[in-house]
Order: structure tokens, then C-alpha cells, then sequence
């Protein structure tokens, strides 16, 4: 049976990791998805909304990573007039290049076994 042309693949592996500080995730997938939404959105209440979750979950999951790094990977500044903001610091920046490398560089080492357990997986 043929797929439709835009129809998702039939099998996806994906490759998730974590670093841990202590028995602590310090880094893993959603911290960095929200560390990126908070660079495109300048603000975690925003990123939060893009992501589906609740400001206290994003704020308790970057007060978290800030409290596991040596630098904060995010900065924030109060409320005013025009409201608060937020900015992924250089160090969060750095973090979120690392973090996707390491991702990248894991799959393609992977490949050759990701696809010989794709092709033992049911229809």
C-alpha cells in the first residue's frame, strides 16, 4: 500500500539525551525546545504558550537549568511599563549549539543501526 505524498514517515527514531547533575536532569530535549523558543520569543511566558505549558513550569525549568550551569543560560529582566522580558544568555546560546551537535553527531554515528532497527519494526 502507498503512502500519501505528505503522509509522515512510517518509523522515526529518535535520539534523546540528558545531562544529569546529581539525580537532577540539568539538560535534556525540553529544556533545550524552551531555550529556543525563549530566543525566538524574547520572553518565557511566550515561549511557554508556543510550547504548550504552563509560565510556572517554564519558569521552574529555567530557574532549574540556570541553578545547573556555571552561567545562567537565561537572563531576565522585570516588569515595567512596556512589561518584563527575557534573553537566552551567550552561555544558553553556546549550550543549545553544543546540546544540537552532540545530537547530530550521535545520529549520523547511529545511522546504520537506526536504520536496521527501523526495518525490524512492524508495518
Amino acid at each position: 500500500m502507498n503512502k500519501p505524498r505528505n503522509a509522515p514517515p512510517l518509523h522515526r527514531v529518535q535520539l534523546r539525551m540528558r545531562a544529569y547533575r546529581g539525580d537532577d536532569i540539568a539538560v535534556g530535549p525540553g529544556k533545550i525546545a524552551l531555550l529556543q523558543a525563549i530566543e525566538r520569543t524574547r520572553s518565557i511566558s511566550a515561549a511557554a504558550r508556543e510550547l504548550g505549558m504552563s509560565y510556572r513550569r517554564a519558569w521552574l525549568l529555567v530557574d532549574e537549568l540556570n541553578r545547573s550551569l556555571r552561567e545562567p543560560a537565561v537572563a531576565t529582566a522585570t516588569g515595567g511599563a512596556h512589561g518584563g522580558g527575557s534573553m537566552v544568555t551567550p552561555s544558553g546560546l553556546a549550550l543549545i549549539e553544543c546540546y544540537r551537535a552532540i545530537e547530530t553527531t550521535a545520529a549520523a554515528a547511529a545511522a546504520s543501526h537506526i536504520e536496521a532497527l527501523k526495518r525490524m519494526l512492524a508495518p
